[in-house]
C-alpha cells in the first residue's frame, strides 16, 4: 500500500480523509512524523496555499505528500471568505467565532448561496498534481446540528434538508467537497500503480 504524508495538523481533516482513503493508501500526518510547526499559507488562492504546504513538506521530508486548502465561497460576500475561511473572524479565532461572524454579516441577506471548494495538491515522485472538489449549497440562518467542525452547522448542501453538522461523518464524507477532491486523488493514485 502506498504511503503518503498528509500535510496537516488538523485531526478532523485527517479523520475525514482517512475514511475516504481507507484500504487504498496508508496515510501519515505531520504529527506522526513528529513535526508540529505551522506551515506558511501566504497565497491568495486555494491552489497556491495547497501547493505551498505540499512543497514545504516535500522539501523537508523528501516523502510523497499532499496538502489541501478549503474555502467557503459565499455569493453575497463576493466569494469570501475564500482563502480566509479558517481565520474569517480574525487572527487566533476559532470555528465558533467564524460561524458567529458569518451569521452576523449575512443577517437579513436573502441570497445565501455558497459553495465549499477544496483543492488538493499532490507531490508524487517530485511531480505536482492538483485535484478539486466543489459542493454547492446555502448558509442557513442559524446553527443546526452538533457533528462535524468548522462551518458544518450552517452549511446545507444543495438537494439536502440537513446541514453537514446534522448528517454525521459517514453521510458527509460521501458528498463533501473534500471527499470529492480526495476521491479524485485516490483514483489518480490507483491508476498510477
Amino acid at each position: 500500500m502506498k504511503k503518503l504524508v498528509f500535510a496537516t495538523h488538523n485531526s478532523h481533516k485527517t479523520e475525514e480523509v482517512s475514511a475516504v482513503l481507507r484500504g487504498k493508501v496508508e496515510l501519515v500526518n505531520l504529527s506522526s512524523l513528529g513535526f508540529h510547526e505551522d506551515i506558511p499559507e501566504t497565497s491568495d488562492t486555494l491552489e497556491g496555499n495547497a501547493l505551498q504546504k505540499a512543497r514545504y513538506v516535500y522539501e523537508r521530508f523528501h516523502l510523497d505528500c499532499f496538502a489541501d486548502d478549503t474555502g467557503l465561497e459565499v455569493e453575497a460576500l463576493n466569494g469570501g471568505p475564500g482563502v480566509y475561511t479558517a481565520r474569517f473572524a480574525g487572527p487566533g479565532c476559532d470555528f465558533d467565532s467564524n460561524v458567529a461572524k458569518l451569521l452576523r454579516v449575512l443577517e437579513g441577506v436573502s441570497d445565501r448561496h455558497a459553495r465549499f471548494r477544496t483543492v488538493v495538491a499532490l507531490i508524487l515522485d517530485g511531480r505536482e498534481y492538483l485535484f478539486e472538489g466543489v459542493i454547492d449549497g446555502e448558509i442557513t440562518t442559524e446553527r443546526r446540528g452538533d457533528k462535524g467542525f468548522g462551518y458544518d452547522p450552517v452549511f446545507r448542501p444543495e438537494g439536502y434538508d440537513l446541514t453537514f453538522a446534522q448528517m454525521g461523518a459517514d453521510a458527509k464524507n460521501r458528498i463533501s467537497h473534500r471527499a470529492i477532491a480526495v476521491r479524485k486523488l485516490t483514483d489518480f493514485l490507483t491508476k498510477e500503480k
